[in-house]
């Protein structure tokens, strides 16, 4: 009775169907994958309104009306380029009397959005991994095709979770973040603000605050990190201690971030089946380098 050896089977192979397909995978599918995932990333690089080489464009300002379905107690305009906030102008009625207050970012004041600016940096270092090569090159084995779609996935990925995952913050580190002091006229001491992007979105959460007296009977509890902080919560800044009392959010659609997103999802997609493609032939020469 013969017994299999690999072996021998390596010695007397000769080519077959399936690894004349797994060639032509390697040396003609992969590259035109890659191109087309270029193709696709230097058109999302675009949205973020930097060129693949890293250097800023003029960039051009957008102006974005801020709306709620729930309330018309915070109305404004914010204004946007790129990464940058660079104006919020915002119109505030107080529940308790019905005062209207108008404030808006300095002159001298914008305001940097970290998870546009990580994003946008994914998805720069993604291009970077799809084009640092010879224009020639050839890969040699499955694994190291599954390598680099594993490490450009992870930048797509990362970079999707900077706009779908906004940041969690303490009430505290709101307030010290630095955002309360670039309008004028300057914030009530009784009013917090907080803006991030959630989604394809630009959001506003405005904070009216109220202080807690020393002799408060209330129990202080004070709140942890949260993306949304409900009425109720308190906090201790300084040596006053606050509760949250009304809490406004309002949102502006952002068009090129939806656009972002939807390049994300689809250059993720074409990873995942190009991945799938080169699996499917690792059974067929499990004896060989893969």
């Amino acid at each position: 009775r013969r017994v299999f050896e690999p072996e021998s089977l390596l010695n007397n192979y000769s080519p077959t169907i399936q690894e004349e397909e797994f060639k032509w995978l390697l040396q003609e599918e992969v590259h035109a994958v890659l191109k087309q995932l270029q193709d696709i990333l230097k058109e999302a690089s675009h949205r973020f309104a930097l060129s693949v080489g890293g250097s800023e464009a003029a960039v051009k300002q957008e102006n974005f009306m801020l709306g709620s379905s729930s309330t018309d107690q915070v109305k404004g305009v914010l204004t946007l380029q790129g990464d940058a906030l660079c104006q919020a102008d915002i119109n505030m009625k107080m529940p308790r009397n019905n005062q209207l207050l108008h404030f808006a970012f300095r002159e001298d004041k914008q305001w940097k959005l970290q998870q546009i600016q990580d994003a946008r940096n994914h998805v720069n270092q993604a291009i970077y991994l799809l084009t640092n090569r010879d224009v020639d090159y050839q890969f040699k084995t499955g694994s190291e095709v599954l390598k680099l779609m594993d490490a450009v996935m992870l930048q797509l990925t990362r970079a999707r979770n900077r706009l779908t995952t906004p940041a969690t913050l303490t009430l505290p580190e709101i307030a010290s973040s630095g955002l309360t002091k670039m309008f004028t006229p300057a914030l009530p001491s009784d009013i917090l603000v907080n803006f991030y992007i959630n989604l394809n979105k630009l959001c506003l959460t405005v904070y009216q605050l109220h202080a807690l007296q020393p002799n408060s009977t209330k129990h202080f509890r004070p709140a942890g990190g949260s993306i949304l902080h409900n009425p109720g919560a308190m906090f201790e800044f300084g040596s006053q201690r606050y509760e949250v009392s009304h809490v406004h959010k309002v949102e502006c659609v952002v068009p090129w971030l939806n656009d972002a997103l939807v390049f994300f999802t689809v250059s993720l997609q074409l990873c995942q089946q190009l991945k799938d493609k080169i699996s499917v032939f690792s059974g067929y020469w499990n004896y060989r380098p893969y």
